[in-house]
């Protein structure tokens, strides 16, 4: 029986990427990638040449049997994302599940995720968080966002740059303007940046400079 490995990659910055990352990507008999051509640029630099095929949520229900097969014939795979840690609102949960009905060894290795340093570094309560991820873009939003005003543990966010502010308003609307929070983009990266404060004053630094770059969004929980 072969192996899935889960290899993390560089949410921005390369030196980000571990030697174990490296070791595993040059070892194992092919990688699945979100999207060759981004995890081209990757692979070329730590001169990793395994082969590599296309594993994003457009095909994997198709790929899944395929993979698990090869598996089962005794290769190895390692699964990444064009950015930070497989299944963290990204392709991966639907193969380890696979993998793991199979009785098949699967291996996640630790590296890069985004909300992990927007969390540390936001300064607001850490002992205790939920991660939510991308809200629901129109169906289920509202009633999401009810729920969550109420969640008294800090919760984490995932956002575009071009919806930022919609649902900067819309924490103000459910959770309200005075509200702590912490929105970090571009993490490791040349113009990372961390705004922290009431709901409203973000708001309206946001308003003033559009945002650019990927975006995690850091609430406080209701006291």
């Amino acid at each position: 029986m072969g192996k899935l490995f889960i290899v993390p990659t560089p949410i921005g910055n390369l030196e980000d990427m571990t030697f174990r990352a490296i070791r595993v990507l040059k070892e194992v008999d092919f990688i699945l990638a979100e999207d060759t051509r981004t995890s081209g640029k990757l692979l070329k630099h730590f001169e990793v040449s395994t082969q590599m095929y296309s594993h994003h949520m457009h095909n994997e229900h198709k790929t899944l049997e395929m993979i698990v097969n090869r598996l089962k014939q005794g290769e190895n795979v390692a699964l990444i994302s064009d950015a930070g840690t497989p299944a963290i609102s990204d392709p991966g949960f639907l193969l380890t599940r696979a993998c793991v009905e199979e009785g098949l060894e699967v291996d996640c290795l630790p590296g890069a995720t985004a909300f992990v340093p927007a969390l540390v570094n936001s300064g607001l309560p850490n002992d205790k968080f939920v991660f939510e991820g991308f809200l629901p873009v129109k169906k289920g939003r509202q009633t999401r966002l009810q729920l969550l005003a109420e969640e008294t543990r800090t919760m984490i966010f995932y956002e575009s740059p071009h919806k930022l502010l919609k649902t900067l308003q819309h924490f103000k609307e459910y959770f309200g303007g005075e509200r702590q929070i912490s929105v970090s983009r571009e993490i490791s990266k040349l113009h990372e940046e961390t705004q922290r404060g009431e709901v409203q004053k973000v708001l309206e630094y946001y308003t003033q400079k559009p945002p650019k770059g990927e975006i995690v969004i850091i609430v406080e929980g209701k006291k």
